[in-house]
C-alpha cells in the first residue's frame, strides 16, 4: 500500500498504517527495517510477509536515520527522535505509548540505558 509519499508493506489496513495486527486510534507509525529498508506497520506484518528475518537497527547505524514514517501525515522521523517523542512532531498525532514494549524488535538499545 502507499500512503503519502511510501510503499508500505506487510498487511496495512489503511492509508495511515494500521495493520491487522494493530489497529487503534493510536497505531499510525511504520517502521523501516534495517534488513531489508523496507517500512511495514509492525513486526508481525514483516514476519508474515517478508522473505527474511527481521534484523534490529545496529546502535551504530541510528544516528541519523529516518526509520519511522507518522501515518497521519508521512512525516519520517529519525529513530532517537522517534524513541523520545509520544507524539508526531510535525503534526501532532499521538503514538501508541505500548509500543515501547517491544522497541527492542526494531531498534537495539544500549544496555548502560542510553
Amino acid at each position: 500500500m502507499r500512503t503519502h509519499h511510501v510503499d508500505v508493506k506487510g498487511r496495512p489496513v489503511d492509508g495511515q498504517t494500521r495493520c491487522v495486527h494493530y489497529r487503534t486510534e493510536l497505531d499510525v507509525v511504520a517502521i523501516r527495517f534495517s534488513c531489508c529498508g523496507e517500512y511495514y506497520p509492525c513486526h508481525l506484518c514483516h514476519a508474515e510477509t517478508a522473505d527474511h528475518p527481521a534484523r534490529p537497527w545496529p546502535l551504530a547505524e541510528q544516528r541519523g536515520a529516518k526509520a519511522v514514517l507518522c501515518g497521519v501525515c508521512g512525516h519520517e522521523l529519525e529513530i532517537r527522535e522517534y524513541l523520545g517523542v509520544t507524539a508526531c512532531p510535525r503534526c501532532a498525532a499521538g503514538f501508541n505509548p505500548r509500543c515501547a514494549l517491544h522497541a527492542d524488535l526494531y531498534f537495539e538499545v544500549a544496555r548502560d540505558g542510553s
